[in-house]
């Protein structure tokens, strides 16, 4: 019977990031999340508490370096210690690259890559006084192969593949793991949300999985490390032939990537 965990999750309130927080919180883990709607933060961690839990919520934006400084001290202050930090917090915009604004393509950049980025460099000299730690990055099968109309989303899911890799490379030897994740089209919120950042709803002629595959798979890493997580498996073969095959690919996600929808049709 293996200890305990404490587990910091952003974008912790909904989606991955919630099914997460609750897959621990069953498991026996303590669970911090950030996120920031206060609102839907007290709601998932009732539900932890009623997993048998016990957590901790801060309204926190990723985009702010010193707000993921002090959650990660809120979290340590809390359980005296902390054993990973899973980077989920996101969001997507669909759009040609010169439909994409300026200012679009920042906040994807903000909130995707650099909120990884701040809550990884809160949490590391944690970890290296510890001796052990685990980093988690929710990236997506778009992080290893671009698809239509994606470019924008697809490019802050590659930002964050190089850096995990890279500082997994840094790591290796120190105690402290990193785990790449790899999503699909995953039934959440992130549609809805795209759609209203987008201005327009689209549909993914794809898989899906729901949240709770994703987080079941992330748990096992929890307790296995492992490099990479594809939650769905045959998702892999997309990165085989992005770089064995890139032009079949370029016609295999033309034929199975997002296509826009008629005006008041929702989003999924």
């Amino acid at each position: 019977m293996r200890s305990p965990r404490v587990v910091a999750i952003t974008g912790g309130s909904a989606g991955i990031g919630k099914a997460l927080a609750l897959r621990c919180a069953r498991g026996g883990d303590a669970v911090a999340i950030c996120g920031r709607r206060t609102d839907k933060l007290a709601e998932t961690m009732r539900e932890v508490e009623s997993a048998g839990g016990s957590g901790l919520a801060a309204t926190a934006d990723v985009t702010d370096s010193r707000a993921m400084l002090d959650f990660v001290e809120q979290t340590e202050r809390r359980f005296g210690r902390l054993d990973a930090i899973v980077c989920n917090a996101g969001f997507g915009i669909y759009g040609a690259i010169d439909a994409i604004e300026p200012v679009q393509m920042r906040r994807l950049i903000d909130v995707n890559y650099m909120g990884t980025y701040h809550a990884i460099h809160a949490a590391l000299p944690l970890f290296r006084r510890q001796g052990h730690g685990h980093v988690v990055v929710i990236a997506s099968i778009v992080g290893r192969r671009g698809i239509p109309f994606m470019g924008a989303y697809a490019a802050t899911k590659f930002a964050q593949v190089g850096l995990a890799e890279s500082l997994r490379a840094e790591l290796r030897g120190t105690g402290i793991q990193v785990t790449i994740v790899y999503p699909i089209s995953t039934s959440t919120e992130f549609f809805g949300v795209m759609a209203r950042e987008s201005g327009f709803a689209t549909r993914a002629n794809g898989p899906r999985q729901p949240p709770e595959v994703v987080a079941d798979a992330i748990a096992r890493a929890l307790d296995r490390p492992v490099p990479e997580i594809y939650p769905y498996r045959p998702s892999k073969m997309l990165a085989v032939l992005a770089a064995a095959a890139p032009g079949f690919s370029d016609w295999l996600v033309k034929r199975w990537g997002r296509e826009p929808l008629p005006a008041g049709t929702q989003a999924h």
